[in-house]
């Protein structure tokens, strides 16, 4: 599941009556379409807290959970790590930790996160010295108790999406769109493509200073809100 970057291009420069105005360069709509997928995907962390603090069990929250779980689901993975001297690093795509295993003579082991006062009291316990667990610290993960062994752990984790590109090639006086390798399409779940294009248009009109941009994506998320209420 994708949306692509030239459906929201078109759209974009379609609001934006480029063709008469002169607006939203291949350059600067990559920057904005990044910029927008960003701030989608942050905002389901968000609004994933919200709903999961409501009381009860409505049906409405539940569908929302459900319809949030699954835009997520498309940047859940899982990455074996090697740690040495009881230490790894973070995939560089990471965005959120989930959860971390060793394979032990016993099966899978999770290995749980720790602040660095819990790992003081684990260190000093009798019972719970032989624990294992780790802690974080920048893009490292340090795993308890240290060995001189190496030895590898499978994270579990939320992903940043890729950065998307609208590439192009220049025929004349115009950019035409290029489908091929150094294009990216947005990761985000296929509804998510009327809400890029609000974002990059909301963008596009503060950047260049330009109320009438940012008007008709205030209009089209008015209507989007709408609709979504019905």
């Amino acid at each position: 599941m994708a949306v692509r970057i030239d459906s929201v291009y078109q759209k974009v420069l379609a609001l934006a009556n480029k063709e008469q105005r002169g607006y939203i360069t291949p350059q600067e709509f990559n920057l904005f379409a990044n910029h927008a997928q960003m701030g989608i995907f942050e905002q389901y962390f968000y609004d994933e807290n919200q709903f999961g603090r409501s009381s009860g069990n409505s049906t409405e929250y539940s569908d929302m959970l459900d319809l949030l779980n699954e835009k997520i689901s498309i940047f859940k993975t899982k990455e074996i790590l090697p740690v040495t001297s009881g230490q790894a690093i973070y995939p560089i795509n990471l965005y959120r930790v989930g959860s971390l295993y060793r394979e032990n003579n016993q099966g899978i082991e999770e290995i749980t996160q720790v602040n660095e006062n819990e790992l003081s009291y684990i260190q000093n316990s009798l019972l719970l010295s032989n624990s294992r667990a780790y802690t974080t610290q920048g893009e490292f993960i340090y795993v308890y108790p240290v060995t001189n062994s190496s030895y590898n752990v499978q994270l579990t984790y939320v992903r940043k999406p890729e950065t998307v590109n609208w590439s192009y090639s220049v025929v004349g006086d115009h950019a035409l769109y290029d489908n091929g390798v150094n294009s990216v399409d947005f990761e985000l779940h296929p509804s998510e493509e009327g809400s890029l294009v609000i974002k990059i248009l909301s963008l596009a009109g503060i950047t260049l200073k330009d109320a009438g941009i940012y008007q008709t994506a205030s209009a089209e998320e008015s209507k989007k809100i709408q609709q979504e209420k019905q």
